[in-house]
């Protein structure tokens, strides 16, 4: 499992297990986000069994479920309040993490400029420069 440090607080990822899930627990996460759809394809867990390992492990969860290219700003108001209020560290995850640190890069507009968001993503293996203008 490659875990994407975006901050000291949010890391992004791939799709986990419910093993995954126990693991981050161990690392010491404290909150999942989980910006996947359900259904979204055939091998993926469910919500509902992630957000069970989740809380059999003592871990807050959500359930931000966003389409690439489709992402509103309710979506990323609710995002920014999750990122806000639940304990932290937290792990944010989707299909390859590449949803969630974009949600994170747009729910930071105020404390970060473009720039740093879109490099800080780089840095940690996501290419967030076609979103640029989405960005701003």
């Amino acid at each position: 499992m490659k875990l994407a440090v975006l901050t000291p607080n949010v890391t992004a990822l791939a799709q986990p297990s419910a093993h995954d899930i126990a693991d981050l627990a161990q690392r010491g996460y404290r909150s999942v986000i989980c910006n996947r759809p359900d259904g979204e394809s055939d091998d993926q867990p469910s919500w509902a069994e992630l957000e069970a390992a989740a809380a059999q492990q003592g871990l807050e969860s959500r359930h931000i479920p966003v389409v690439m290219g489709q992402i509103t700003d309710e979506q990323v108001a609710e995002f920014r309040e999750a990122l806000e209020t639940l304990p932290k560290p937290i792990a944010v995850f989707c299909r390859t993490g590449t949803r969630a640190a974009l949600l994170w890069a747009l729910a930071n507009q105020a404390n970060l400029t473009v720039d740093e968001r879109i490099a800080i993503a780089a840095k940690e293996g996501y290419d967030l420069e076609p979103f640029r203008q989405r960005l701003s």
